[in-house]
């Protein structure tokens, strides 16, 4: 870290990189006054903010300290000091602790120095955009809505029914970009921020509160940068041995889920868990089939579930389940949660706070109560769950705290609703741990927030539309694994086929098979019926897409050395299994504009055919190495664009020339 002032104003370097920059006519600093109006329906929000007070901090002085810098700025020279700022650095990280210490502000705009040609990554799991430069990002978890694009029908259809949404839209925020100049940003916030990438000379960052710090992490290369973010936030926990078997079949007939799962393997499919998502009941809604939100087995959907379970775990099949924070108000579990006080309330009574999540209506169990977050641990997902032995489970939802909750802690909604993902994992997290399940019990979720790497094992891409559509339906997947990887979340997966069906929008076999070939190439491989199971092709309900699942299966576990590999890699460094191509070819400048395609650990590249109707498919090779062809063995030089043949069961994948796995990638060619 170096301060060099300069005439009218002061420049600090960080890393060697000078990403503040001050003078009085172009200050780095703002604060103002806004005021939010923000409306919540069914997870998704509609936010709007007058800012009544923006003030440029023109007036800063900045002096060197034994330990650092020290920044005092005012909005005029003769003003009184508004924010200390004070920069320390270790380890190759510098903070910026903020200090307000003039009148009362709840908005801050800082803008760091960038660069023409610089390229933004990360901001949680963002779905449509991997590079963010010239757009605006707000920070704020919700559901993306079905259809992101304003130029389709289905985003119009959408739009009326209030279930529309944005390029920026995620279950999965986080206040953290990773730059092409090789550093990382953090903002310490859970209030609502948003990153603007549209400046050529800055990037602005604006956060809804004086946040606690910023932190700017400088490294040589981008391996250990990620490494460097991967420590910060925390290492997720190995993925469980059993998951690399084969596919997760989810399915959701009650007891007649054991019967289908028999013709999957009787088809061939490698199979290692059964998902029902059903095994607490069923509530039929206008939507579609939902769930019966009450954490308990319904003995009457499936009358001999524990049975079941020890059944197909001698043939070494697990069984998975689903929960979430929310308990509806006709089940068994909320009046216990709210005769012990373990609900989160309305902000003008006691009353519960009782959210509508589309035609019934739930209590949010208050996780900033110790004694509920102890409850639902051990009551819930402990004895409900993991002591009847299920192996894993679908950790949903976490999005939807309203802003104007009344929390035990007397936290604020406005800054607890960032941090409820967190909050969730967590708790998911420690229930595991007291059956002493770490890393061998799954549980896998969409929501998410600074930290939750920590805790979740097993990122889920969300609710995709069941369609190729860019923003919504198989290539939004791509673009969520890579922003999140970058920052921590080694595993990453989506629903097989999609799930969102709306608007006459069903499946497709082909998009089936082409989502199937890409999941094989991923951390973990599983289905979903999709929320409208009896109008969407299923992948046992026809012949040539069972056979083609069954083979791309196969090869997913014939891939398990190698990704036993990537997953000890993760567990060591925090490495993503799938990685931007620039994380290995940073050298070559086409490598950061690429998200249709990714890395598979260093030694092989997927390029998932991504439209209908397609037999060949155009991939890029990046230089540095050279590539094989997984299929036909040909060879091809790095640094050049190759159309290649790429029919039903055939994914563009290529082997890095020289990797000590070629000998098992090459030998996924004979499975059949």
């Amino acid at each position: 870290m170096r301060l060099t002032h300069r005439d009218d104003g002061f420049e600090l370097e960080i890393g060697g990189k000078p990403l503040i920059r001050h003078s009085s006519t172009a200050p780095f600093a703002f604060v103002g006054e806004g005021e939010a109006d923000i409306a919540m329906n069914r997870g998704h929000f509609h936010i709007e903010d007058y800012v009544t007070a923006r003030v440029p901090l023109a007036a800063a002085v900045a002096r060197e300290t034994d330990d650092g810098v020290e920044i005092t700025l005012r909005a005029t020279p003769q003003g009184p000091p508004v924010l200390h700022l004070r920069a320390t650095e270790v380890d190759g990280t510098v903070r910026l602790a903020f200090e307000a210490v003039g009148p009362r502000a709840n908005r801050l705009w800082l803008r760091i120095a960038a660069r023409a040609g610089e390229h933004v990554f990360g901001g949680g799991e963002q779905m449509s955009y991997f590079d963010m430069r010239g757009r605006r990002f707000p920070l704020w978890t919700s559901e993306p809505g079905v259809g992101r694009d304003k130029s389709t029908q289905i985003t119009f259809e959408a739009d009326k029914s209030h279930m529309g949404g944005d390029y920026y839209c995620t279950n999965y925020p986080q206040p953290t970009y990773v730059s092409s100049d090789r550093y990382a940003l953090h903002v310490e916030t859970t209030a609502y921020s948003a990153f603007d990438f549209r400046h050529d000379a800055f990037h602005e960052i604006e956060v809804w509160a004086i946040p606690e710090r910023i932190e700017i992490v400088v490294r040589d290369d981008f391996l250990s940068l990620v490494e460097a973010l991967s420590a910060r936030f925390g290492r997720p926990p190995p993925l469980p041995d059993w998951v690399l078997e084969g596919a997760i079949i989810g399915l959701k007939e009650g007891a007649g889920s054991f019967a289908r799962l028999k013709r999957y393997q009787e088809a061939g499919v490698a199979v290692s868990g059964l998902w029902c998502e059903d095994w607490t009941g069923i509530r039929q809604t206008s939507f579609g089939r939902r769930l019966y939100w009450d954490w308990r087995w319904s003995a009457a959907r499936y009358p001999d579930l524990p049975g079941e379970i020890a059944r197909l775990a001698k043939e070494g099949v697990r069984f998975l389940g689903y929960v979430n924070p929310y308990l509806c108000i006709d089940g068994s579990l909320y009046p216990l949660a709210r005769d012990r006080g373990f609900l989160a309330l309305r902000p003008d009574t006691d009353e519960p706070y009782i959210v509508d999540f589309g035609e019934f209506e739930c209590g949010i169990v208050d996780f900033t109560n110790p004694a509920a977050s102890d409850w639902f641990a051990e009551e819930v997902i402990g004895r409900e769950m993991l002591d009847l032995g299920l192996a894993g489970w679908m950790a949903d939802f976490g999005e939807y705290l309203p802003h104007d909750v009344r929390l035990a802690s007397g936290l604020d909604g406005l800054l607890a609703h960032n941090a409820w993902p967190t909050l969730w994992a967590e708790v998911n997290a420690r229930a595991v741990a007291s059956r002493g399940r770490t890393g061998d019990a799954l549980f896998f979720m969409r929501a998410g927030f600074t930290g939750v790497s920590a805790y979740c094992p097993l990122l889920w891409a969300g609710d995709q539309s069941v369609d190729f559509t860019r923003h919504d339906g198989l290539p939004s997947v791509i673009c969520g694994a890579l922003s999140s990887g970058l920052l921590g979340n080694a595993y990453h997966h989506s629903d097989v086929g999609g799930y969102t069906s709306l608007f006459g929008n069903v499946r497709t076999a082909e998009l089936i098979m082409r989502w199937a070939e890409m999941a094989a190439f991923t951390s973990v491989m599983r289905t979903h019926e999709g929320n409208r199971p009896d109008q969407n092709l299923q992948v046992d309900q026809d012949p040539t897409v069972l056979a083609h699942f069954a083979r791309m299966s196969r090869i997913y576990r014939a891939l398990g050395p190698y990704l036993r590999a990537l997953r000890q890699e993760a567990v060591s460094r925090g490495l993503p299994l799938q990685r931007p191509l620039f994380l290995h070819f940073p050298d070559d400048p086409r490598a950061f504009t690429i998200q249709s395609a990714y890395l598979l650990g260093p030694d092989l590249l997927a390029a998932p055919v991504l439209e209908a109707g397609r037999e060949d498919w155009s991939v890029y090779l990046p230089s540095g190495a050279d590539w094989i062809h997984l299929w036909s063995g040909a060879r091809h030089t790095g640094g050049a664009e190759v159309l290649i043949a790429a029919p039903l069961g055939y994914p563009p994948v290529f082997i890095r020339d020289g990797s000590p796995f070629t000998r098992l990638f090459l030998d996924l060619a004979d499975i059949a």
